[in-house]
């Protein structure tokens, strides 16, 4: 096509019009786009974000902490440090006479204790806040059951190394270390010394000393730890149902015997291979009517589960770096003896309850909640490097189907008379593999 001076100019003409309207059309479609202004700012005060507490003033905060200055054009405000630390300006939040933000997270490496204001125009101010650096926050360690003399990692914030007041860890014997393998401000890895105590564990810093939630050599609420008499049998509890699962003890053994699932080919939905991946135990010992004596014994007899929302399922675990995990969820599977007993379907037990005998079919579906634990899902594949892990999973997250998906039921203390640790399906697709899952100290302890 041809274009003589008259044509180029029609259509030059025509592409400013439709350039111009699309300009009109922007400003019109965004008429309260966010502009810094001119000008300096003034800062009243200081206020916590909440508006509940709007009427209190306030002159530091901690890392992390919502607050509102309130003042005047804040809108020229284009950069703020808290010490040397920049914070996170979000537009939404900022007005002419208010400005939300958060204190940055990081610890400052410098430290005047001002807030710095710089505007668009590229004026500096200043105004006086402190940041008050919170004691250590501990949140688990690798291994709480770690030997003397291996290796353990406790895990945070706030894990401050002053030169002039060094970081240290206080075993529950009162034993200090002072000296670690590798330290960072969330993490603090040590050789475990000779301590057998049980009991809490702290961090102390330059700021202050905090005690763990969780207990190092955790001995409370024990349902299996494969070695160990319970108390109120004097029975040692292993497998109690269809499945027997190799129980053994050797070199690798974190304290005696332990639970082996696992050891033979799994595809990558998870397969249903129950003779080699689901630890049984069901409560009963075909008696009409049930007592549930000796190894039959109901698991609500050995821990009170009155408040198990509030409470934690925790084991240690080791899966060999030679047999990684990585297709197949483990399903933590509890149940009253309504659905799952070992005896005769409909017999009564010494309560009058009619028991749902022996079975697999009454965790088949997507309305009882049980546990899913799936540690590959994010790398692909999952090993503990020949190293014994502790495991954590509240059981407020008991709340999964069979397929993975959000189970409609809801569980009652009476559910946990039995156990089924069953790695099988879950809803996400894996890789084949050949796993080796090592499980020893399985208990129920209180989240605090």
């Amino acid at each position: 096509m041809k274009f003589n001076n008259k044509t180029f100019g029609k259509v030059l003409l025509v592409a400013l019009t439709i350039a111009f309207g699309f300009s009109m059309q922007s400003c019109e479609d965004q008429p309260d786009k966010y502009e810094h202004t001119g000008g300096k700012p003034t800062v009243y005060y200081i206020r916590p974000a909440d508006v509940e507490a709007k009427d209190s003033l306030i002159v530091e905060g901690s890392p992390q902490m919502a607050i509102a200055l309130v003042g005047e054009n804040l809108r020229s405000i284009k950069r703020m440090f808290f010490n040397d630390l920049e914070a996170v300006l979000n537009t939404s939040y900022i007005t002419d006479h208010t400005l939300i933000v958060s204190v940055p997270k990081s610890i400052p490496n410098v430290v005047n204790d001002k807030i710095t204001m710089i505007t668009h125009d590229k004026d500096t101010l200043f105004y006086d806040f402190h940041v008050a650096i919170p004691a250590p926050l501990i949140m688990s360690m690798s291994n709480e059951h770690a030997k003397p003399g291996t290796n353990a990692t406790i895990y945070g914030s706030y894990f401050i190394d002053d030169p002039n007041v060094p970081i240290e860890v206080v075993m529950p014997d009162g034993t200090v270390v002072k000296d670690f393998v590798e330290k960072t401000q969330t993490s603090l890895t040590f050789v475990v010394p000779n301590c057998t105590e049980e009991g809490q564990v702290a961090v102390k810093s330059i700021y202050g000393s905090t005690k763990s939630s969780f207990y190092f050599n955790d001995s409370r609420n024990f349902l299996f730890d494969f070695d160990t008499p319970n108390a109120v049998t004097g029975v040692v509890l292993g497998n109690h149902g269809w499945h027997p699962q190799v129980i053994k003890s050797d070199e690798t053994s974190l304290s005696g015997n332990y639970l082996m699932l696992g050891d033979t080919d799994f595809g990558a939905e998870g397969p249903w291979i129950d003779k080699f991946f689901s630890f049984e135990y069901w409560p009963g010992n075909w008696q009409n009517p049930e007592n549930y004596q000796g190894d039959g014994v109901r698991l609500t007899e050995l821990v009170d589960f009155t408040d198990f929302e509030n409470m934690l399922f925790k084991f240690e675990m080791c899966v060999p770096k030679n047999n990684p995990w990585s297709a197949g969820a483990m399903q933590i599977i509890v149940g009253g003896v309504d659905k799952i007993s070992n005896g005769e379907t409909g017999i009564l037990d010494i309560d009058g309850n009619t028991l749902g005998g022996c079975n697999n079919t009454y965790f088949k579906n997507d309305v009882l909640p049980r546990g899913i634990y799936r540690p590959w899902e994010t790398t692909g594949s999952f090993d503990t490097n020949d190293e014994w892990i502790t495991v954590t999973i509240p059981i407020s997250d008991f709340k999964f189907g069979f397929s993975g998906g959000a189970a409609s039921g809801k569980l009652t203390a009476k559910d946990f008379s039995s156990l089924v640790i069953f790695v099988v399906g879950g809803g996400i697709t894996g890789t084949e593999c050949h796993p080796i899952i090592k499980i020893d100290n399985i208990r129920v302890v209180p989240n605090k």
